[in-house]
């Protein structure tokens, strides 16, 4: 674990939070303040002898002070150390040390022993408690699930799971095959015996009940730990895995929760300085006669080289004792078999891009995040041994080799890998050695000529993390030849970064940091007009950093860095706002425009709107019970949110994180962008927008909701060139087709008018407008030439064109019976859509929402299908179409449907002659 280091007392955390431990049980202590030491427990204050009686109220007794003392000893402070400190230490005090020692923390096991742990943070992630422990505690458990403060695991009634067990129990069958959950099962069934701790080593046996087809099996387990922390496991069933086996799992939380049961005694190395020659002889030749055959040979080998003056056992003072605990320069970290994570990320690996091996590797890369949260070194290692693994696939070098592209779900694991060690390197409070390590690391893998590029198969640059973004030409001359960034590039730049910031110091430990009464003129920019703090700083970087914090295990200082980010891009939105309305004569005369945003958003490599809306919508999640979910599992149950106000004491605290969420997601979701170069490039576009709008899908609208999302809308229509939906557009933009058909949706039922006009300005696609011929130029199956002289080339048209028709047929179905509406829907058809198959297909949606068959017809949109038949007809005269007879034959089902001529169903314009009559329209 990453224990402080010269960054440490940059994020202080707070006191520890009543609710912190998962399986903390009141002490013995508590009860037996003099207890026997002689009892089965083995304990100065008698464990053995507590019994928790289930209704009472222990958490009113306090602690004994040699209770508290040995906790934070036994958490801390590696045994040698103890014992290098005092001469002689009593055996009361080594009792309590030894059995403090042991994890207390149901969580952890359960981290060690499934895929993922996903437990509700609520409320409190906005609260005291959430992300101000101490690096060694980790997040708090889910609500509910947590015992009174500082107690030890006591007793529970037979058959009871408490904690989380508790709470994976309310899963369905789907997490009933994980470890841990078979080890609760092992538990709560009696199959868990002859428990014995030595010191820092736990023993027992588990049986496996017998089944219709296979018998009774017991099974051998030992457990080694260190400062609360398993070190080692050792299991009879052979098991060869990543995670702990359910017998390991079994034994553990019998320990957690049944210490009274356990028998403890101190290191052997204790009971043996204890004996005299007498009773050491004796027991040697005990231990030797009871296993002669296995130990015989070793025992007359040690006992040759103690025999012999000159051997190497006799140069060296003392001997090992394997129930004594860790030395203090062994690394104290939980055990990790780093064998099997190689070899099950190689197995994961040589199964291609298979559905399930892309599942099972994004669950490695969530458990390397649950890791980081709970502030385990071992997040950094097991993403290092996952990261040699990628790096050793052998299709990297033939992807190369043969110039093909990689598959989508393989860049979209590349993109995880990339993301998380920007976390990594971010790590508030890591040391600056590990720091230098990595980056050692991660640049020597960069180096690769094998090495996924960021941008997928091209090699242009994105403007530097650390770096405002230029405000130049959108495709510089220079672009071919400008450096190589690969997917580590993102995180090898953060070493740039620090958090030594007075001013960011300031606002992710403050929730009531505000502008002083007299400011600087250098701190006038650190404040927007209501005293509310900002972070200026590139809004991708900013976000990262957010990120870091919420991943590392600090939520409520990524809460507060994230309000600061908001109130920055508000500021930002009024002042583009006000620049615009001085530049609106202007370019509207022109009717074009540059585009302001060179670095998009949304579809960005480090996901900044993902990161800020994840982080506000975790601190409004309901969950009443934490729960084991497996990647999987077919059943997700649905996030409940509810609004938060914004910390207390804030100067927006009227507001709720949920309304914050709602208004970041369409700042981004409404930013006008160059598209992308690259398929990759602009197909992650569509998939992160895609990805958001299902996330606002789960929220439910109500009126504080609606209200921000009206309000934001209307900016986004005012916003001019720095909206995807001003009146002024570059022609490279990327569009709002799919944006634009979710804030439709949302709006119709409470602003009709401002839903339609904000749809209808969605409709454009300048790229197309601006260079498509009256023919059919847009055919699904060669829009990637629609516009040869253009570099790079829109990969994604086809899709958007699409998107473009399901937002004009959404508002056609909706504006069944409105005649104005109706009119106002064909009008930005006919000008925006230019493909004749879609066109097509809207007309034959039409006519089946007009002539439904338990109702009568609509006449209206009846015409309007009859329209745009006629539209397609004259846009398929001039070019050929394989599907233009049957085109024709629905023309006239259509117009026979409507039972008037067809040509007074075609209004004659003021001022405008027919171009093409009937007969020659519907000639096939």
């Amino acid at each position: 674990m990453a224990d402080g280091g010269e960054q440490e007392e940059l994020l202080s955390p707070s006191p520890v939070s009543p609710a912190k431990r998962l399986c903390s049980w009141p002490s013995p202590q508590a009860h037996h303040p003099r207890g026997s030491p002689g009892t089965a427990g083995g304990g100065a204050g008698g464990v053995g002898s507590s019994c928790l009686i289930l209704g009472a109220r222990p958490h009113l007794q306090p602690e004994s002070l040699l209770d508290c003392a040995a906790k934070t000893v036994a958490e801390k402070w590696a045994y040698e150390r103890v014992e290098e400190r005092f001469e002689r230490i009593p055996e009361p005090v080594q009792r309590r040390i030894v059995y403090w020692s042991f994890p207390r923390n149901e969580r952890e096991i359960c981290m060690y022993s499934s895929f993922q742990y996903r437990g509700g943070l609520g409320a409190n992630a906005a609260g005291g408690a959430a992300g101000a422990s101490p690096a060694e505690e980790g997040p708090p458990p889910p609500p509910g699930a947590a015992a009174p403060a500082g107690s030890a695991p006591g007793g529970v009634a037979a058959g009871a799971s408490p904690g989380l067990g508790a709470g994976a129990g309310a899963v369905g069958c789907g997490g009933e095959g994980l470890p841990f959950r078979r080890g609760i099962r092992l538990l709560d069934s009696g199959s868990v015996e002859n428990v014995l701790q030595v010191g820092f080593h736990l023993s027992g046996t588990v049986t496996e009940l017998a089944t219709a087809s296979e018998p009774a099996v017991t099974y051998k387990v030992a457990i080694s730990f260190d400062r609360c922390k398993i070190t080692s496991v050792t299991c009879g069933c052979g098991n060869k895995d990543i995670f702990y086996c359910a017998h390991v799992v079994a034994l553990s939380l019998y320990r957690i929760r049944k210490p009274d049961q356990v028998k403890l005694r101190l290191p052997i190395s204790e009971t043996l300085f204890q004996m005299n020659r007498d009773q050491l002889q004796k027991f040697i030749q005990y231990l030797i006669t009871a296993h002669h055959t296995e130990v015989l040979p070793t025992a007359q080998k040690l006992a040759d080289e103690i025999l012999s003056s000159n051997s190497e056992i006799n140069q060296v003072n003392g001997a090992p004792d394997p129930t004594a605990g860790a030395s203090i320069d062994d690394e104290n970290c939980w055990h990790l078999d780093e064998e099997q994570v190689k070899e099950q990320v190689k197995l994961f690996l040589s199964q291609g891009g298979y559905c399930g091996s892309g599942k099972q590797l994004s669950s490695m890369f969530a458990k390397v995040r649950e890791m980081l949260r709970m502030r385990d070194s071992n997040g950094a290692r097991m993403l290092t041994l996952i990261t040699e693994q990628f790096m050793a696939d052998p299709r990297l070098t033939l992807w190369r080799q043969q110039g093909t592209n990689m598959t989508d779900k393989c860049r979209q694991l590349w993109d995880e890998l990339g993301a998380l060690w920007v976390c990594i390197i971010l790590n508030p409070h890591c040391k600056l050695e590990e720091k230098s390590c990595w980056l050692q690391q991660l640049q020597k893998w960069s180096d690769l000529d094998v090495c996924p590029l960021e941008d997928g198969n091209y090699g242009h640059e994105l403007p530097n993390i650390t770096n405002a973004l230029p405000q130049n030409a959108i495709h510089s001359p220079d672009s071919l030849s400008r450096p190589r960034r690969t997917v580590f590039t993102r995180a090898i730049e953060g070493r740039e970064l620090h958090w030594q910031d007075s001013h960011l110091q300031r606002i992710i430990s403050s929730d009531v940091y505000t502008a002083p009464a007299c400011q600087r003129e250098s701190e006038r920019l650190l404040f927007n007009s209501q005293g509310q703090p900002l972070w200026l700083e590139h809004v991708p970087t900013a976000c990262a950093r957010v990120d870091a914090l919420r991943s590392h295990g600090y939520p409520k200082e990524a809460l507060r860095l994230t309000v600061a980010i908001i109130n920055t891009l508000r500021l930002q939105q009024q002042r583009q706002l006000e620049i615009y309305k001085h530049q609106k004569k202007e370019l509207l005369q022109r009717g074009t425009t540059t585009i302001t945003n060179l670095e998009g958003w949304v579809g960005h490599p480090l996901d900044p709107i993902g990161c800020l809306f994840l982080t506000l919508t975790e601190a409004c999640r309901l969950n009443d019970d934490g729960y084991l979910e497996m990647s999987d599992m077919n059943e997700s149950r649905p996030p409940v949110y509810q609004h938060v106000p914004v910390a207390a004491g804030s100067p927006n605290s009227s507001e709720s994180y949920l309304s914050l969420a709602l208004e970041v997601a369409l700042m981004g979701l409404g930013q006008q962008r160059v598209m992308p170069e690259g398929l990759y490039a602009q197909d992650k576009v569509c998939r992160n927008e895609e990805q958001l709008l299902s996330q606002l899908q789960e929220l439910q609208l109500d009126d504080e909701l609606v209200q921000t999302l009206q309000k934001q809308c209307i900016l986004l229509l005012e916003g001019g060139p720095f909206s995807g939906l001003g009146e002024v557009i570059h022609r490279e933009s990327v569009p709002m087709h799919t944006f634009a058909k979710y804030l439709f949706s949302a709006l119709l039922p409470h602003d009709p008018d401002l839903s339609y006009k904000l749809a209808l300005r969605a409709m454009r696609l300048p790229v197309l407008e601006n260079s498509a011929s009256a023919g059919d130029t847009s055919h699904l199956h060669h829009t990637v030439s629609v516009v040869p002289s253009r570099y790079p080339r829109w990969f994604t048209l086809g899709h958007l064109e699409s998107q473009q028709c399901e937002l004009a047929s959404t508002m056609l179905t909706a504006a069944k019976g409105d005649t104005l509406r109706l009119r106002t829907i064909l009008e930005a058809i006919q000008k925006h859509i230019h493909s004749s198959s879609l066109i097509f297909k809207l007309a034959q949606d039409a006519f089946k929402i007009a002539t439904p068959t338990d109702s009568s017809t609509d006449s209206t949109l009846l015409n309007v299908a009859l329209e745009l038949g006629l539209q397609v007809m004259r846009m398929t005269l001039s070019t050929l179409n394989w599907r233009r007879r049957e085109m024709v034959r629905w023309l006239v089902t259509c117009a026979t449907e409507v039972g008037e001529s067809p040509t007074s169903l075609y209004p004659q314009r003021k001022g405008v002659s027919r171009p093409y009559s009937w007969d020659r329209t519907v000639n096939p």
